[in-house]
């Protein structure tokens, strides 16, 4: 079968880049402005000292939907690990909050390097309130928060990132977001977006088309649609 060829227009100039010559940084600078938007993971953590911390990754994902199941990429920063990653890893328990729109200023300013017994969200007068079922605080006023067991932590790339998957085992999502139980309303939520550098962005024009298929309702349709 021969595909048609769109012929309109004048064909753009591309800039070819071997991957081959870029240093990590570089190749940081062209990734981040190209896998666009990206959610923003809030996330708490506690390590065996004690200290809480508060940090937003922005290399945020749903893995799975049985059990629920998120990922996070957190880099290193001077060679070792984060705070969040090294807590992660020797308490296996975390929560992610949904950074929203109104936020921006504050979880861009949480991003700044303190020391590791610096309570971030005390500092930026965040207010807190014990997890459920993990012994790690969430922030009271996060529109979602979600309460999170370490699935597992695998290394990535020459850079040493640390791909973080947790399974949900609470979710606190705020009661007028739902519609019909089990749905969020994005456009109420209004999540924040990071773009490359310190830019970030909000939801805007959306529209709903009509479903394709019919909703997966069941393992065994995942399976057969997959």
């Amino acid at each position: 079968m021969t595909i048609p060829h769109a012929t309109a227009g004048p064909v753009p100039t591309h800039t070819v880049i071997d991957p081959a010559t870029l240093d990590a940084a570089a190749a940081y600078r062209l990734l981040t402005g190209i896998v666009v938007p990206r959610p923003i993971a809030w996330i708490t953590s506690v390590g065996r000292s004690g200290h809480v911390n508060l940090a937003p990754f922005s290399a945020f994902t749903m893995v799975a939907n049985d059990p629920p199941m998120v990922g996070v990429n957190i880099g290193l920063r001077a060679g070792v690990p984060k705070d969040t990653a090294r807590n992660i890893a020797e308490t296996g328990e975390y929560v992610v909050h949904v950074a929203v729109w109104a936020d921006r200023e504050t979880v861009h300013e949480s991003s700044r390097a303190h020391g590791y017994e610096v309570d971030e969200a005390g500092e930026l007068g965040l207010a807190t309130v014990p997890g459920d079922l993990v012994a790690v605080p969430r922030l009271a006023d996060a529109p979602v928060a979600l309460e999170c067991r370490l699935s597992q932590q695998v290394e990535f790339g020459r850079a040493g990132a640390l791909f973080t998957v947790g399974e949900v085992v609470r979710l606190h999502v705020r009661t007028d977001l739902l519609q019909h139980g089990n749905k969020i309303d994005t456009v109420a939520l209004d999540p924040l977006m990071r773009l490359a550098g310190p830019t970030y962005a909000r939801i805007g024009t959306t529209e709903t088309l009509a479903p394709i298929g019919g909703a997966v309702s069941s393992r065994h349709e995942l399976q057969e649609r997959g």
